[in-house]
């Protein structure tokens, strides 16, 4: 595995999380462009693991990198984190793209719960 020198990574926990599934997990996410895992690329910036919650930062292979491309890749990182166990939530941040806000929203935002469906969004903005 190769985790770019200077990377942060911050560990508490009273839950344990095993951080060698979380890097297993990370290394998994392949760049859909490339073909590339987002590790041999050293596009981890940041991983904080506290009480159940990661934290991830990335960085865009570039500033104007596909947008599909980094969203693929914001929720991949999410939704494989979110499979490790004692993981109670994920956010995830793109950094150095043109389109990182959006993407940034649009990846954590929380999901539709029971009482909140999108079918019942749109009937109430009409």
């Amino acid at each position: 595995m190769y985790w770019k020198q200077g990377f942060s990574l911050s560990y508490m926990s009273t839950e344990q999380v095993d951080i060698k599934e979380v890097q297993k997990q990370i290394s998994k996410i392949v760049d859909p462009e490339i073909g590339m895992p987002i590790v041999e690329m050293n596009l981890i910036d940041r991983l904080d693991i506290k009480d159940g919650q990661i934290d991830v930062e990335y960085h865009a292979t570039t500033q104007y990198c596909p947008p599909v491309f980094a969203l693929k890749i914001s929720q991949d990182l999410r939704d494989s984190l979110m499979q490790v166990k004692g993981v109670r939530e994920v956010k995830v941040l793109v950094t150095g793209h043109y389109f990182a806000d959006a993407i940034n929203r649009q990846v954590n935002k929380p999901a539709a719960g029971p009482e909140t469906k999108p079918s019942d969004q749109t009937q109430a903005s009409s």
